[in-house]
């Protein structure tokens, strides 16, 4: 039988007093993608912040495995080097994958010893990418990872989400372009809604 690693139950939650989404249920097993949709104000951000203990303005009940969360701040200090702020995070975050492997793997190879400040914006999202192989947390919560990646590296997102999913784990991706995963499912928070979502650029799965 599947691990649930997230529950929610009659989740609601507020900003600023206005209301974003209500009664929220749902079930999460390991091997499953769930799709964060909804414009803007929906709530996508505030929901994957309450999930992991940083947004406590919520009514139900949250029940998560140990998660790693990706939110819209990159988490690096611009004055270190690529290989400075992993090691820092490894060291919170131990994992099984030595630095070097998860920078070769996001195509950072030769810039280990780079200063964060000097590099684009999607060189920066790829060394915050590379923090997804060095943590083996089973739940991952992601929020909008397609941010100033170009197509290659939106599809590398893409393959990481497959691998974490298919090594029994589970994804909760908030995100305005389709992830296109086969069997992933999608939670509309403008409209509270849970379907399966089909692949729109290909099969991919096992």
């Amino acid at each position: 039988m599947s691990q649930i690693l997230l529950r929610l139950e009659g989740l609601s939650c507020t900003r600023d007093g206005r209301p974003l989404f209500g009664n929220l249920d749902l079930a999460l097993s390991q091997g499953e993608c769930l799709e964060l949709r909804g414009p803007n104000g929906s709530g996508k951000s505030t929901l994957l912040r309450a999930i992991v203990g940083l947004y406590p303005d919520f009514q139900g009940t949250i029940s998560a495995a140990a998660c790693l969360y990706w939110g819209h701040r990159l988490g690096l200090n611009g004055l270190l080097t690529a290989e400075e702020n992993l090691r820092w995070y490894q060291a919170l975050q131990p994992g099984s994958v030595a630095v070097a492997t998860a920078l070769e793997r996001v195509g950072m190879r030769g810039y280990e010893r780079v200063a964060c400040h000097q590099m684009s914006a999607g060189q920066q999202r790829r060394v915050a990418l590379a923090r997804l192989l060095l943590c083996d947390a089973r739940l991952w919560l992601l929020d909008e990872p397609f941010t100033a990646l170009d197509v290659q590296g939106q599809e590398m997102v893409r393959e990481l989400i497959l691998e974490r999913v298919q090594r029994d784990g589970a994804v909760v991706c908030a995100t305005h372009q389709p992830l296109a995963l086969d069997g992933a499912r999608v939670l509309d928070l403008a409209g509270a809604y849970v379907q399966e979502a089909a692949a729109q650029h290909g099969t991919r799965g096992s």
